[in-house]
């Protein structure tokens, strides 16, 4: 199949709006290769090449490197269009776009000669789940990661570990008990599990992979606590902020879906055109009324975190948590609706010719990410009772 020839023939992007235009266009080329996509149970390389054509790999590209350099609000809104088309071509543009994230921390020449590409895709779990013990001039790495979003088609692999030294975990700063130390590594280097059987973003191809004792330079590992500037990109966090676009976006898409079923479909019991039935029209407008406070949430935290971090300013915990609060409750809202939705459709939605059972599975599987748990409600109610967060990281807090 060629998807969206048009938008693969235009030169690469270097504006923002470029690339958002191009996200918007590819929606009906996404939704029509969605079945393909859950066949294969990854990205089929015509997918990849779309994603590339749009530029979703280099959205975090800076501009003095010739890269649309699209802030977290424009990203976000980026991944909401491409959630539109297909929820896991999203999820894989999310998470593979974090390669110049990543580069915020890594000595600019070691950057460089990674990331020369600027449609370098990286996929990978940064927990610390693998053991690198210190060898000279780098480490020697063993281990088992889950969830590698996007790692059928990267190119480069990061993979969190825990620091050992001569059989010893090595301590972590201000009394954590071990060291955080992630490790970018070439994807031939990697062994690819096949795990990924689930029952939604089935086309994410989130495979576990293995290390086993591979010895990767220092040079090509790096703590969050360490960024190579200040710039408003180079915080911990920075990987986080477009999430929430794939919920917002699937969700989007389920009552545009809805709407349109309305248009045509009467209610059997009553006779009633859908467009005319009460039950119908709350069902529809609460749905609205969800999406609207979940998305102006998400864009209204980035924005005023934004601005804070382009302003050199010192980080409140008012604008810390807010984008963090959103980013949850998008999740936990998407799954709501869609879940009101299938049932409001009722024996339709289960038919392989509506996307609703679809879309409500990749929600339901989206919502057990690790960022979208309770840990991460805990953390933001300990950092503003002065408790101890479970899940640090989620609020851009790393210590080094």
């Amino acid at each position: 199949m060629t998807l969206a020839p048009d938008i693969l023939r235009q030169p690469a992007p270097v504006k923002p709006a470029d690339v958002i235009e191009r996200a918007k266009a590819a929606i009906p080329a996404l939704r029509a290769a969605s079945a393909d996509i859950t066949a294969a149970g990854c990205l089929p390389n015509d997918v990849v090449e779309l994603l590339k054509g749009i530029g979703v790999f280099r959205m975090g590209v800076p501009a003095e490197r010739g890269g649309p350099d699209l802030t977290p609000m424009e990203q976000t809104q980026v991944v909401e269009l491409l959630a539109q088309g297909d929820p896991s071509a999203a999820w894989c543009a999310m998470i593979g776009m974090d390669t110049p994230l990543y580069a915020q921390f890594l000595d600019t020449e070691v950057a460089d000669a990674l990331f020369s590409d600027p449609d370098t895709v990286t996929a990978g779990l940064i927990l610390p789940i693998g053991r690198a013990d210190r060898v000279d001039g780098g480490y020697r790495v063993t281990g088992q990661w889950p969830f590698g979003s996007g790692i059928t088609h990267a190119d480069w692999v990061v993979a969190g570990c825990r620091v050992f030294e001569n059989g010893e975990p090595v301590a972590g700063p201000e009394g954590m008990p071990f060291l955080w130390r992630i490790m970018i590594v070439p994807r031939s280097d990697v062994v690819l599990l096949d795990t990924w059987n689930v029952t939604g973003l089935q086309g994410s191809g989130s495979h576990d992979y293995r290390l086993d004792d591979l010895f990767v330079p220092t040079e090509r590992s790096f703590t969050f606590s360490k960024p190579r500037d200040s710039g408003a990109q180079a915080t911990p966090e920075a990987i986080l902020r477009n999430m929430p676009g794939v919920p917002l976006g699937v969700t989007r898409a389920a009552i545009d879906h809805v709407k349109g079923l309305a248009g045509t479909k009467v209610d059997r019991s009553t006779g009633t055109p859908w467009k005319d039935s009460v039950r119908v029209q709350i069902a529809v407008a609460e749905a609205e009324q969800k999406l609207d406070i979940a998305r102006r949430a998400v864009y209204h935290g980035l924005e005023e975190q934004w601005q804070c971090l382009t302003a050199g300013e010192q980080m409140s915990d008012e604008l810390r948590i807010a984008p963090v609060l959103a980013r949850v409750h998008a999740f936990r809202m998407a799954r709501e609706v869609l879940s009101d939705l299938t049932d409001l459709v009722a024996t339709q939605a289960i038919r392989h010719s509506s996307p609703l059972a679809g879309w409500l599975a990749d929600v339901t599987v989206m919502r057990q990410h690790v960022i979208a748990q309770d840990e991460v409600l805990q953390s933001v109610g300990a950092l503003l009772l002065g408790g101890r967060p479970s899940n640090p990281f989620s609020l851009g807090l790393v210590h080094g």
